[in-house]
């Protein structure tokens, strides 16, 4: 990857917008190139084009999302098994034009996500919801669960991770059940926002991905920053307090929810847990009893193996909100309406504090 690789991309932009009309009222072929080599999807040095480096290619699992050639693939098969296919792929792509502007994108009307369920939509966004769905969903956790004893500790179980940004799983909602969502329960559907703001590429840029405040502050006079926009009324916390922006109460929650998960861990199963957002599988032994998956801890063999339904469940949960880092915008109704079940559900055995907390 490269020069070689940006003198490519370069000459498919300017084959794509290079003269006549489409020139004269789009931007240049040189803007659309910088604003793509801003973007994530440009990386080439990044874990998410890279990790395979030793492997010599991409497996058919992972290959879809993280390479160019692999998203083609997929777009040009049955699409039966949501982000896969079947075979590998070189090395040394990254999301490139071709992703997204080749013809199956551009047509593409139905969307399988992990549940089984196909959203059917037309639109620009339907090809970021290929790769922005997570891998897991509600169903995946709940098979894996089922039969045992909510408060057993399972041989049979293991963390199962939703994968990363799957924002299209957060703003579908209840419709994807991309979050684990408890029986008896309702759950919010697709967020729906204003008309001119309410699709993936209407907020992210189309090429650099990012969103710009100003596009907000129609309505949200005043608002500076994202994270100081408010989206219900409903005093969530029970503070007495209902203008501050919403992401201040999903981060609440979300903190609440991993107290409560380590409480449980010591109270019921007796083996301590604690959370690294950065090493994988995510939760660790707490050896120490500190609350911190330190350096020592959060390595794999000594990853968190006393997994309950309950546990697991909520721990789900916790991760499917930690990786989408704009669920607060996403969807913040459906992953407030997550952690308050998750911690209504622990505070079944173990100590935690419900107090003034109303479900969205």
């Amino acid at each position: 990857m490269g020069n070689k690789l940006i003198s490519g991309i370069a000459a498919v932009v300017l084959t794509v917008w290079g003269g006549g009309a489409m020139a004269q009222s789009s931007p240049s072929a040189g803007e659309i190139l910088q604003a793509w080599l801003a973007s994530p999807h440009a990386d080439s040095t990044s874990e998410a084009f890279r990790h395979w480096d030793s492997e010599g290619e991409i497996p058919g699992t992972c290959a879809v999302c993280h390479s160019t050639t692999g998203l083609v693939d997929y777009l040009a098969s049955p699409m039966e098994t949501p982000g896969i296919i079947d075979h590998p792929v070189p090395l040394g792509t990254t999301v490139e034009c071709a992703a997204c502007h080749d013809a199956a994108a551009q047509s593409l009307t139905d969307v399988l996500f992990p549940s089984g369920v196909t959203i059917s939509a037309t639109g620009t966004s339907n090809v970021c919801r290929v790769c922005h769905q997570g891998r897991s969903s509600s169903d995946q956790v709940e098979a894996a669960v089922s039969g045992i004893d909510d408060d057993a500790v399972s041989a049979e179980l293991g963390f199962i991770n939703v994968h990363y940004s799957a924002a299209a799983a957060t703003q579908l909602g209840g419709a994807v059940r991309g979050g684990y969502q408890y029986a008896g329960r309702e759950y919010a559907g697709p967020f729906q926002h204003v008309a001119g703001l309410d699709n993936c590429v209407s907020c992210h840029g189309g090429h650099d991905t990012s969103v710009q405040i100003e596009s907000c502050t129609t309505c949200h006079q005043g608002a500076t920053e994202f994270e100081s926009i408010r989206t219900t009324a409903l005093d969530v916390l029970g503070r007495g307090e209902s203008t501050a922006g919403i992401s201040t109460v999903v981060d609440e929650l979300h903190a609440r929810l991993g107290a409560a998960i380590a409480a449980y861990s010591q109270e019921v199963i007796g083996t301590a847990v604690a959370y690294s957002d950065a090493a994988y599988p995510y939760f660790f032994i707490d050896t120490d009893g500190n609350g911190i998956a330190e350096p020592g801890e959060a390595i794999f063999p000594n990853r968190y193996q006393s997994w309950t339904p309950r546990l697991l469940r909520a721990a789900y949960n916790y991760q499917f909100v930690a990786k989408d880092h704009g669920a607060f915008a996403h969807n913040p109704h459906y992953v407030m309406q997550l952690m308050f079940d998750s911690l209504a559900d622990l505070s079944q055995v173990a100590t935690v504090d419900m107090t003034g907390l109303t479900r969205p």
